[in-house]
């Protein structure tokens, strides 16, 4: 039957008075002295409660009058006669519902009778076994039913009048962030807003494309759509997770991963670091083109309304001029564009800009400095936008920008499932002559050791890739091999196997090529530069060729021409400006020319430089036995002449990692750089340890243990192996699964994503103590390998790489106790956890602007007692109140205003409270939160929190922390008003006024 026909019957069998039955009926007056402003459903239902005039049986009866009267008359059943029962009893489940509907009446009204329908047929349980035609009889009937019931209370006495109090509310909210908004956003004249849309355009086609190397060996362009060849890769960073607090006055510190290109979404102020051809300068023009346009990929959405300036630093600093102000920023950075007067600063002084500083260890050490403080005067001048800073990994200290509220990450090496992507993407791109390579590559990176150690970048995977197409299937040993024929393919064959011809009017072989350029390389390279002017480079390259005799008889300027537009090594970022194509190649040639004029003691004379470290890896590499010798043996020697530690672990690295670029070495010296290297295992730190990892496969032969080693030294040898993600470090850390310290386990636990799923899942996570450990899952295959083998874990973080469907799969078995779940999309999917019945613990870490709802959660989250989120809920904190057992509540990442206060107020077993200093100092001045004992104040910004606020608001704390990003000092004298403060922690920051506070407080920095 039609749903229009059954309507019809409906309104004509008068089924008002039945279903009226449901609702209880509204007593005298008005309802202005009523307790509470909000009447849930559950309280005007009549089979519900003490005003109860129906019970299930009686629903039942009226369910079944509905039924017959739908097809009362003439004409076909809506269903099977065989099945009445079975829809009468569905019905009746689902009216029944109504008293279990988590809302109010002036809630289920907004929704519409559709979506009520929805919702209750969501509440109740699915029908079983019913045919089609009953099923869309009973969405239909159960349409007309909500239709009526929201008819009814529309006609309660005191529906309209709460109606327009909370439209009034609601008006009062939203009139309030629009004049926030306007506050914020200065009035742009017409000329900014033409600009604009000019300049968003311009990035768009200027970032959107991207070379892929090697891909244009035949009749293929050489540069791709950007999000054809993007492949979004994660980054790690020594961080406090504020989320699930087990210790609420010290934070779990671990290394988290977050996509990289989301970041920003966390983070107002990020410096990235990357080793060579990692990604970072393609992130940059990911990060731009997704501001710049409106096609924006999922998670992207932050961006939406943000202008971005792209500022390559080698390009700013290439004559030693002023680093820009906001006004020279385009011009600078090569846009020609001309922008209206004033108008960078008026988009930055609105916060509204992205400011992406790509290559801080592409400008020489001497002048970092410099471009810190003018990174800092821009930063005290404009607040609100965001910042991004790029670098190689040891190019500046660890905290180079701690103390300007940066968060410091770093790209992590692909894993095996980013290098399968990647591979996939690479010979789509390629087009139907590349594809019989794809499968054979795949097998050689699964089962050939040195090349999967050698594709642990995009540019390394592209070069790979390459080459393995070029050579039919064959591929180079070793990273030098690997360059050589890169180079041999790049200026020997691709003209020739396209067919060019000589363009340039002349044909030269490789070798000529390559003295030419490495010319080039060598004086970028000792000057501590990327680029170099036009005319430069044509005077390097004249005073050059007399000496080369293929080259000596063609007149200099068109050599130089033909290396810059045929070599496929050098390009021109602007018109007066040469570089690389990539500073690998740069570093490659430069090693290469030092070595054949010998100058060794350059080379050590610089290895305390990180612009250096390659260059000197690939010199070993180029030079003959004793020559290789000779390096070695000085930078040892170079490493016993300081007595800095960092630097010297830093040169016996160095040595140490040069050693896998060697050809042959004599056993004395490998044997001493060997034993050199042991004499820093184990490392001190978490620092050292990542720093000893890249030795790579050499160092898991000098890692001790875990026998005789203390926990801390077996956590730290375990951090480095975990991060030499080759197959044979799984071995050595497979000795450390039966661990019984925590850290050691939970490093384990996060090493996981690093290496193959299943091989390192059977090996190490099948064996390992669940106890007290939180499982991190960060992809589907992960989630796989867990239900494959078994484990449920009472303690799981779920990254946002887990797809929908494995989340669901996954926590149906586990159900676990505590939960931190990453999400990136703007409405997360949170349907997985509603079958959750054990959770206490819950961090919720979804996108700033997400839309979701405390309904979301599980039906049993009003025994949740620790609860985190990264955005707020459409019911804010006064939803909180459905959660009386809340005893530990982290708000973080979020704009805390006073009525959110007045929200956690009324949790009455709330004990544990984590917030920012900004939302600290939005609590009201009269509200008092007595039951508090233990506060974390976060500092993310300049702005200092109020100890005057916190003392007075929470009289009973007995513990305080302060975590603080930020160098600076503190007053906390005002604690001194709380009596029954027994401990005071302090991070990152220096305290004032200890001598106030009474001798029984323990004061922890």
């Amino acid at each position: 039957m039609e749903p229009a026909l059954i309507g019809t019957r409906l309104a004509s069998a008068a089924i008002g008075p039945l279903l009226k039955k449901l609702l209880v009926s509204d007593g005298p007056g008005a309802g202005l002295t009523a307790p509470a402003d909000k009447v849930r459903l559950s309280s005007l239902v009549s089979f519900r409660g003490e005003r109860r005039t129906l019970g299930e049986k009686d629903v039942r009866r009226l369910a079944g009058t509905l039924v017959e009267r739908s097809f009362v008359g003439d004409g076909e059943r809506p269903f099977p006669a065989d099945e009445t029962e079975a829809v009468t009893d569905t019905l009746a489940k689902t009216l029944l519902a109504l008293g279990d509907l988590d809302m109010d009446d002036v809630q289920a009204v907004r929704l519409g009778h559709r979506e009520l329908a929805r919702r209750l047929r969501a509440a109740a349980p699915p029908p079983d076994g019913l045919s089609t035609d009953s099923a869309l009889y009973l969405e239909s009937l159960t349409e007309w039913a909500c239709l009526h019931i929201l008819e009814f209370f529309t006609q309660r006495s005191t529906f309209v009048a709460r109606s327009l109090v909370e439209q009034t509310r609601a008006q009062a909210e939203l009139i309030a962030k629009v004049d926030e908004v306007i506050r914020r956003t200065p009035r742009a004249d017409s000329r900014d807003t033409d600009f604009e849309r000019r300049y968003l355009e311009h990035l768009a086609k200027r970032h959107g494309r991207l070379t892929i190397y090697g891909i244009d060996l035949h009749h293929s362009p050489d540069r791709w759509p950007l999000d054809l060849a993007y492949l979004s890769l994660e980054a790690t960073g020594e961080a406090p997770v504020p989320g699930v607090i087990d210790e609420p006055l010290a934070p779990h510190q671990r290394e988290q991963a977050v996509r990289a290109d989301l970041a920003l979404s966390r983070h107002d102020k990020v410096l990235l670091r990357g080793l060579a051809g990692s990604g970072k300068t393609t992130l940059v023009q990911w990060l731009t083109v997704s501001a710049a346009t409106e096609a924006r990929a999922e998670g992207m959405a932050y961006l939406r309304g943000r202008v971005p300036f792209v500022l390559p630093l080698r390009a700013l600093t290439r004559h030693g001029e002023p680093l820009p102000a906001p006004d020279r920023f385009l011009p600078a950075a090569g846009c020609p564009l001309t922008p209206p007067d004033g108008w960078a600063d008026r988009v930055l002084a609105a916060g509204r800009g992205v400011v992406l500083v790509d290559g801080i260890d592409e400008i020489p050490e001497a002048e970092r400095g410099r471009a810190r403080e003018w990174l800092r005067s821009l930063l005290d001048t404009y607040e609100g936008n965001r910042w991004l800073v790029t670098s190689r990994p040891t190019a500046v200290r660890d905290d180079w920008l701690a103390g300007d509220g940066f968060t410091e990450l770093t790209l992590s090496p692909m894993t095996r499932s980013e290098v399968t992507a990647f591979v996939g993407r690479w010979h789509r791109a390629a087009g139907p002559e590349a594809e019989p390579y794809e499968l054979p590559l795949l097998d050689a990176l699964r089962t050939t050791e040195h090349v999967a150690q050698l594709a642990t970048n995009p540019l390394m995977c592209g070069l790979i890739c390459a080459l393995h197409r070029d050579r039919r299937g064959f591929l180079p040993r070793g990273r030098k091999a690997l360059y050589e024929a890169a180079l041999s393919m790049l200026l020997a064959r691709r003209d020739r196997e396209r067919d060019m011809g000589a363009p340039s009017g002349l044909a030269l072989d490789e070798a000529p090529q390559i003295q030419l350029i490495q010319r080039l390389a060598y004086w970028l390279t000792l000057n501590g530069r990327t680029q170099l002017d036009r005319a430069h480079a044509e005077s390097l390259v004249r005073e050059a060729v007399p000496a080369v005799q293929e080259a000596a008889h063609h007149p200099p300027d068109t050599v130089f021409t033909h290396l810059l537009h045929r070599s496929g090594l050098l390009r021109e970022p602007t018109e007066d400006t040469v570089d690389f194509i990539h500073r690998t190649f740069q570093d490659y040639l430069a090693a290469k020319a030092l070595v054949e004029r010998w100058d060794i003691g350059v080379l050590i004379g610089h290895a305390a430089d990180d612009q250096w470290e390659d260059v000197i890896r690939m010199a070993v590499g180029h030079a003959r036995p004793h020559e290789c010798a000779e390096i070695l043996r000085e930078l040892l020697k170079a490493a016993d002449t300081t007595t800095e530690r960092a630097a010297q672990l830093r040169l016996v690295l160095l040595a140490a990692t040069a050693l896998d670029h060697a050809t042959e070495v004599p056993p004395e010296v490998r044997e001493k750089v060997l034993a050199r290297t042991a004499e820093v295992i184990p490392p001190r730190t978490a620092e050292e340890a990542r720093e000893l990892a890249t030795v790579g496969r050499l160092v898991l032969d000098l890692l001790p243990g875990p026998e005789g080693l203390s926990d801390e030294e077996a956590r730290l040898v375990v951090t480095t192996a975990t991060h030499v993600s080759v197959d044979a470090s799984i071995p050595y850390l497979a000795r450390f699964a039966r661990h019984e310290a925590l850290p050691v386990r939970a490093q384990l636990a996060w090493g996981w994503q690093r290496f193959e799923p299943r091989a390192y899942g059977e090996a190490i996570m099948a064996a390992i103590d669940p106890t007290d450990l939180l499982f991190s899952v960060v992809s589907d295959s992960q989630a796989a390998e867990l239900l494959r083998l078994g484990i449920t874990p009472e303690r799981l973080e779920i990254g946002d790489g887990v797809s929908d469907s494995s989340l669901t799969a996954l926590l149906a078995p586990c159900d676990p106790r505590v939960l931190v779940l990453a999400r990136d999309s703007e409405r997360p999917d949170l349907t997985a956890l509603k079958s959750l019945v054990r959770l206490e613990s819950l961090s919720l870490q979804v996108l700033a602007d997400s839309a979701w709802s405390l309904a979301d959660l599980p039906t049993e989250a009003a025994s949740l007692v620790e609860l985190s989120f990264w955005s707020w809920p459409v019911e804010r904190a006064a939803g909180l109140a459905a959660m009386p057992r809340l005893q530990r509540l982290t708000l973080v990442h979020l704009d805390v205003t006073a009525a959110d206060w007045h929200g956690v107020a009324e949790l009455t077993q709330l004990r544990s409270i984590v917030t920012e200093a900004v939302g600290l100092n939005t609590i009201p001045r009269n509200l008092v939160l007595p039951r508090i004992t233990q506060a974390v104040v976060c500092v993310f910004s300049a702005v200092q929190p109020s100890f005057e606020r916190a003392a007075s608001a929470f009289p009973g704390l007995k513990q305080f922390a302060l975590l603080s990003d930020l160098d600076g000092t503190v007053d906390v004298a005002p604690l001194a008003t709380l009596s029954g403060l027994t401990e005071l922690h302090a991070d990152g920051v220096t305290l004032t006024g200890t001598q106030q506070l009474p001798p029984t407080v323990q004061i922890v920095t």
